[in-house]
């Protein structure tokens, strides 16, 4: 569950999101800033599941940010502030698909900012940096390629952590609905995991190629010595 807004100052009262609400609608930029921030890598994932592309996914995400703005006025609080929220998001996202936009090849989920920590720590634990960089990179592609109503119901309940209850009122879908389709993304998901590894088993310890041929010939002149 996402955190309860506070304003910038640490010893502000908490607000809830009514109180958030009334202030965004009123016109309040600082409230809605504080909105945006406590919001956006939970609905940046959501926009990213949907739309399969980090531009894509951000330009939805900010037209959703927008009409939301605009439209805080009709928030009446029959679920939280961030269920509505999703629920913007995906109806822009949606749009954007129903409207033509491309379907492509899942790209990391990695921001300029945390390629420049990858970066950074290179020099201390080169080899932990590029297999965790490499594993969520095939995780991401791996998910994908996974059915959409799967995929985001995977990506609310095990990236995220939504409840079922939560995630069931963020894509008006039944709770049972939440579970069958979670289910079914993780063993999806499993399997195909499983499989790539598969494939990555039988290349293990390779030795052909360049390496193969230095060793013959050290061997040979080794040997003519």
């Amino acid at each position: 569950m996402e955190p309860t807004p506070r304003t910038a100052d640490a010893h502000a009262v908490p607000l809830d999101d009514m109180a958030l609400a009334r202030r965004v609608a009123a016109g309040d930029r600082s409230a809605f800033d504080i909105l945006m921030r406590i919001n956006n890598r939970r609905l940046y994932r959501l926009a990213r599941a949907t739309m399969r592309n980090d531009a894509e996914a951000e330009e939805a995400l900010q037209e959703a940010y927008i009409a939301a703005y605009r439209g805080m006025a009709g928030f009446r609080g029959e679920s939280t502030l961030a269920t509505w929220l999703s629920r913007m998001v995906l109806n822009e996202c949606l749009g954007r698909l129903r409207k033509g936009a491309r379907r492509q090849n899942v790209i990391p989920m990695v921001t300029s900012d945390e390629m420049d920590s990858i970066h950074a720590n290179e020099e201390e634990v080169p080899d932990k940096v590029l297999v965790r960089s490499e594993m969520r990179a095939l995780i991401e592609r791996k998910l994908g390629e996974l059915p959409e109503d799967f995929r985001l119901v995977f990506v609310l309940r095990s990236v995220e952590e939504l409840s079922v209850e939560e995630t069931a009122d963020s894509l008006g879908i039944e709770p049972a609905t939440v579970r069958s389709r979670h289910f079914r993304a993780r063993s999806l998901l499993r399997e195909s995991l499983a499989r790539e590894i598969d494939v990555a088993e039988r290349d293990l310890f390779d030795f052909g190629g360049a390496r193969c041929d230095r060793t013959v010939a050290a061997v040979n002149t080794r040997l003519n010595g």
